[in-house]
């Protein structure tokens, strides 16, 4: 009757009665924190399932009453009667659990951060990048999470030509990642006589953020310099060598931090930065060699791509990687109406992982 592959189905159940005694017994606390949240995550999960599966036998009751052609007339129709409404419920929960049972990003639970740059176009690229940050701070304010600005570059006309923040709360990276690329604006700048239209970019980049765990660094691997920061102009904005450049030496990545007076802050903040850099690094290494995973992926993942338009005289907002236009620029660049884009991205992610999946059963 289900399409639902029924080994899966019990393995997951047959998992979590493990997890559920190995607790019991009361294991180390390391092991204690990594089952615990195993068991979170999957403890909804086979509540479905279980659910689930009574339906499934209470309508196999119910038809094998109805094909029961010596059946008593009462018991019958009240099998007739019941059968629909069962039937509905059990396909709601059927979808519900097809969606749980699609591969997870690990990182999607994670905090993040956020990486905003200004891209062709000068001064109105470095004041599109400011737009930019703005409409994902009120995005975050709106989600109930915590925007922290790690360090910013000023541009001299406003706006800015890079800034970095991070953000922390519930799922915050599994609703952010799809804002990794070049965003694109075609507006009439405040400077432009003739009216005539410009376009610029914007890059933008979302890191989950990483755990001391997820990445080796040997102090081998690293240089460290310290020397005295500079605000614009290049006029000094502190009188002692708190400014801190990292080198990741096998990479070439460089992470310099000076918005913090005190050395060690910005050495921490750099370092924080440094190791979600490398983190996503290896994250793309290995999305690279999982060539077939590319099937569940909104767009190509590529992060010089141009993923959206936003198009001022217009109003509207194009998602490239989905085809969708949605005519609320206000809306969207204010954050309330991000959540829409974000959405529709989500959606069209299951849907393309449940057509891979298909694909493979």
């Amino acid at each position: 009757m289900s399409v639902l592959p029924k080994e899966k189905l019990n393995a997951l159940i047959a998992r979590h009665k493990v997890i559920q005694d190995e607790l019991a017994e009361g294991p180390p606390q390391e092991t204690f924190v990594r089952l615990s949240r195993e068991y979170s995550s999957l403890d909804p999960v086979v509540s479905s399932i279980q659910e689930f599966l009574g339906l499934e036998e209470e309508i196999a009751d119910l038809d094998e009453i109805m094909q029961d052609e010596g059946q008593d007339t009462e018991m019958l129709e009240m099998a007739k009667e019941e059968y629909p409404g069962l039937k509905k419920q059990f396909e709601v929960l059927e979808q519900k659990i097809r969606l749980d049972l699609l591969p997870k990003d690990e990182a999607d639970e994670r905090d993040a951060i956020l990486e905003v740059r200004a891209g062709t176009g000068g001064d109105e690229a470095a004041l599109f990048a400011g737009d930019l940050f703005r409409m994902y701070q009120r995005y975050a304010e709106l989600q109930g999470w915590k925007i922290s600005i790690m360090s910013a570059s000023d541009a001299a006309m406003g706006g800015y030509k890079e800034i970095i923040a991070s953000i922390s709360g519930v799922n915050v990276f599994a609703r952010m990642k799809f804002e990794s690329g070049v965003h694109r604006v075609q507006r009439v700048p405040e400077t432009e006589t003739s009216g005539r239209i410009h376009t610029s970019a914007a890059t933008v980049a979302v890191l989950p953020e990483a755990e001391e765990v997820d990445v080796k660094v040997e102090n081998k691997d690293l240089r460290i310099d310290s020397y005295r920061a500079s605000g614009p102009g290049g006029q000094s904005v502190n009188t002692t060598d708190s400014a801190i450049r990292i080198t990741h030496l096998p990479t070439g990545l460089i992470v310099i931090q000076q918005d913090e007076k005190s050395q060690h802050k910005n050495r921490e903040k750099a370092m924080k930065v440094m190791m979600s850099r490398l983190y996503d690094l290896e994250r793309q290494k290995i999305d690279d060699e999982r060539a077939a995973d590319r099937k569940g992926q909104v767009g190509t993942g590529d992060r010089s791509a141009r993923i959206r338009t936003y198009n001022f005289p217009q109003g509207r907002v194009t998602d490239h990687r989905i085809g969708l236009t949605l005519h609320k620029l206000d809306a969207i660049l204010a954050g309330d109406g991000l959540a829409e884009m974000v959405d529709a991205l989500l959606a069209k992610q299951q849907e393309q992982q449940l057509a891979a999946m298909e694909e493979t059963t």
